[in-house]
């Protein structure tokens, strides 16, 4: 398969320009986690282009390198302090300095004392224009209100924070349909197929969640005018989770016009000292309960790619897992990697990462092996990628292999056809890197992936035929 080569680091450096902080030193024991503006003196953010180093992904996280989820032909990309290029070829790595970004001045917000979102809420934004963990939760629920024929937000856990009494967050989503009886019941033999859309579960990856909040608006308010959304939503469940890392997204939107560079959840149980050699918290996008431990983790809790002490020991994953299992009957009964689910299995889950500009189907953490649904997700995938610009393959064919991730959960254990979209730009638009400007959304980032969201919330009542 050909491979597209992503936009130049430059442009990723660029995006990120106005994050000085990377790493925190510990959480704090109510839901605001910033870094204090002493840890943030004069700490410049270096982007590192290894060279070659995509045959090599594994040793550059098992020495807790910060790899970025970009690619440019075979090299990869590494983020940290001007320490990081030293030990990057201390570790036998032939790297160099890309861009580097110097701390800009900034003033964090006021620490928030309640975090039950309110309808002033829904206006509330960081970083010219990104809505907070609240805003979210407000927008949901102020949509639900005012399309009661289409919408029902709900809440299905709590965050890590929350869970301990250290303030923190619910976990919320929507479920947007034109409503019969039963619909956006979770009941797992829905009459309707389902498309479930997530975001953030990786924090400081914003777009995301902003792609995720206009989806929602989208929907609503093309019902009843726009045909193939009314088709789509008298047919099918759209559920939508736009942030499944609350307390993570916490302490970057903490960060204001400069924020923080979070991406894993608030978990410092296992370790709270990492200080500017790495960061707290446990990746949920490698603790699932599939091939854990494998490729691209780290039993490092400071590590970026820290897997956690067991599999499914995070809060936030255990309850993404049960609305799951509460969305989708367990179809695919077989325990081998290759035991395909179902022709007939309904259903589509897609969770959405930035900024490696590809789309991803399981399994990720190994692309020697195929799933026994391989042709039909590759089909779905070629054509996710024909729409969106963006190479398709699973993981390790076109970015790296990963163990523990979303997809491969919702795909091993029931069934359900599962992807990935790395949400970058692939026309050097000036909108790669974690934190692109937010003109960057409407200009380019929602253009892109609408017509992918449709095309793949079509695809729910038969991902497995037809292709």
């Amino acid at each position: 398969m050909a491979r597209r080569l992503p936009l130049p680091i430059g442009g990723v450096a660029a995006a990120i320009a106005a994050a000085a902080v990377l790493l925190l030193p510990q959480a704090a024991t109510t839901t605001t986690v910033a870094a204090t503006e002493s840890t943030q003196a004069a700490q410049a953010t270096f982007v590192y282009r290894v060279s070659g180093a995509q045959a090599s992904a594994e040793k550059l996280f098992s020495y807790g390198f910060d790899v970025m989820e970009e690619r440019d032909g075979n090299d990869l990309f590494v983020l940290g302090t001007a320490a990081e290029g030293d030990r990057l070829r201390q570790a036998g790595f032939t790297a160099s300095t890309e861009t580097v970004m110097n701390p800009p001045s900034w003033a964090p917000p006021k620490p928030r004392t309640t975090n039950a979102p309110t309808a002033a809420d829904a206006g509330e934004t960081y970083y010219g224009g990104y809505h907070t963990v609240n805003a979210q939760y407000a927008h949901m629920d102020q949509v639900a209100q005012q399309h009661p024929d289409l919408a029902t937000s709900f809440t299905y856990g709590q965050s890590w924070l929350k869970s301990k009494g250290k303030a923190g967050y619910d976990l919320k989503g929507i479920c947007i349909t034109k409503k019969q009886a039963g619909d956006c019941a979770l009941n797992p033999n829905s009459a309707k197929p389902r498309f479930f859309l997530m975001a953030q579960i990786h924090a400081r990856e914003i777009t995301t969640g902003d792609v995720a909040y206009r989806w929602i608006d989208y929907l609503v308010s093309n019902y009843g005018s726009n045909s193939t959304i009314t088709a789509l939503l008298n047919s099918t469940e759209m559920w939508v989770v736009p942030i499944a890392n609350p307390d993570g997204v916490d302490i970057v939107q903490q960060g204001g016009n400069s924020p923080n560079l979070q991406r894993k959840n608030a978990d410092n149980s296992h370790g709270s000292n990492c200080g500017f050699g790495g960061q707290i918290g446990v990746d949920l996008n490698r603790n699932y309960n599939t091939h854990f431990g494998g490729a691209s983790t780290s039993t490092d809790p400071c590590n970026e790619v820290y897997k956690g002490p067991s599999a499914d020991s995070e809060i936030e994953n255990t309850s993404l897992e049960g609305l799951f299992r509460n969305l989708w009957p367990a179809r695919r009964t077989g325990t081998g990697v290759t035991d395909p689910a179902p022709a007939d299995t309904k259903g589509i889950m897609m969770t959405m990462h930035s900024d490696g500009s590809v789309v991803i189907f399981p399994w990720d953490y190994s692309s020697s092996v195929h799933t026994g649904n391989d042709a039909s997700l590759r089909a779905i995938g070629k054509q996710l990628g024909s729409i969106t610009g963006y190479p398709y393959g699973q993981a390790g064919q076109v970015l790296y292999n990963a163990s523990g991730s979303t997809d491969d959960w919702s795909y091993d254990k029931l069934g359900v056809a599962s992807f990935t979209i790395e949400v970058g730009d692939n026309a050097n638009r000036g909108c790669s890197g974690f934190l692109p400007n937010y003109s960057c959304q409407a200009s380019f980032f929602w253009p892109k992936m609408q017509p992918a969201l449709v095309y793949a919330a079509q695809q729910a009542a038969a991902p497995y035929q037809n292709h």
